[in-house]
Parts: C-alpha cells; sequence; structure tokens
C-alpha cells in the first residue's frame, strides 16, 4: 500500500515486553477508539455509501479485537481505566485540513497511516512474542492481517474519491510529519 517513512527502533519493542501489561491495556483501548474513529466517518459522511459500508466493517472487526483483548485483560486480572489522550494521533490529527473535502482526504489518509503503523507495530510484537507466548504471538499475527486491510482502507476510499495527484501529494506530506512526531514520542506502554 505505502511505506512508513520512519521503521520503529528495537527498543520500542524490548520497552513493550517489559511493560506488557499495561502495553495490553492501551492495546485494547486503542481498538475500541479504532472502532468508534470508523463510525464516525458513517455518521459523518451518510452520503457517501462507499464510506458508510467500508468504515461500518472496520468498525466490526476493531470492535470485535477490543472484544478478544479483554478477555485477555480480564484473564490478566486487570482491567480497563478512563482513556488517555494518545499524543501521536492528536497530532497527526492536529495536522487535518478543517473544512469540506480537504478534511474528508485527510482523515481518510490518517485513519490509513494510523493503522499502518499499528500493522507495523504488531508484527514487531507477534516476532519478538514467538519464544515467549506462542498463543500471543498467533494473535499479533491475526491482528497484522487486519491491520493491513484496515491500513489500505483511507487510500482505497481516497483513490475513489479524489484525483490521483492529489491525495498522493497528500499522502506524502503526512507520512513524513507522521515519522517526524513518531520519532519524537518518549517510550511509553503504548502502541503510539
Amino acid at each position: 500500500m505505502f511505506d512508513l517513512k520512519y521503521e520503529t527502533p528495537p527498543s520500542w519493542t524490548d520497552y513493550i515486553l517489559d511493560h506488557f501489561d499495561d502495553f495490553l491495556l492501551d492495546h485494547a483501548a486503542c481498538e475500541r477508539k479504532a472502532s468508534a474513529s470508523a463510525m464516525a466517518f458513517v455518521v459523518r459522511y451518510p452520503d457517501h455509501p462507499e464510506i458508510v459500508e467500508t468504515m461500518i466493517e472496520v468498525a466490526q472487526e476493531e470492535l470485535s479485537h477490543f472484544a478478544q483483548l479483554t478477555k485477555i485483560v480480564h484473564m490478566k486480572g486487570l482491567q480497563h481505566s478512563p482513556d488517555q489522550k494518545d499524543q501521536y494521533v492528536n497530532s497527526l490529527i492536529r495536522l487535518a485540513r478543517s473544512k469540506g473535502q480537504e478534511r474528508l482526504l485527510d482523515r481518510l489518509l490518517l485513519f490509513s497511516i494510523i493503522e499502518g503503523r499499528g500493522c507495523e507495530r504488531f508484527m514487531l510484537l507477534a516476532k519478538a512474542l514467538e519464544n515467549r507466548d506462542a498463543e500471543l504471538s498467533s494473535l499479533y499475527r491475526d491482528l497484522v492481517r487486519s491491520e493491513a486491510r484496515h491500513h489500505a482502507v483511507g487510500v482505497h476510499l481516497a483513490r475513489q474519491l479524489f484525483p490521483e495527484a492529489e491525495w498522493k501529494e497528500r499522502l506524502d506530506f503526512l507520512l513524513l510529519q507522521e515519522a517526524k512526531i513518531v520519532s519524537e514520542l518518549p517510550l511509553k506502554a503504548a502502541l503510539h
């Protein structure tokens, strides 16, 4: 689909493995928020059937992931906590233009970029967990496949709705900005 402009360093994976329970809670919250984000497209763009139908499917999958992770959270004796702001996502959303079709294009592309970052990091975790926990490694491999589909959604819709030159130029810009944002994030037990 597209390549991210910054590769997550091994220090991120090492940190997550050392703080996995906290990461798991954040990851579950991210899945729930991703479902809500997909549904926000449905609510905001009801006049675009291709967006509505696609994002309903994405929302259902993301909610299913949240349910899977919630079972693991509860099996570990953990519980969800109130939402915390996601510096990464909020920084990206501030890049979105605020009006009309420009806003739609930016939100679609940012959706794909965020899903792409999740896909990359889930693959890192799947590999790192292979010798530690085969069941969790398998779960993260399954999530990689799902996130890869979601990673393509926003760009696929942008291709349908906007001229190629317009969406490609904007995607390149947003990918460069995402690389800067993610490279400056402090290490913490979080997906982003």
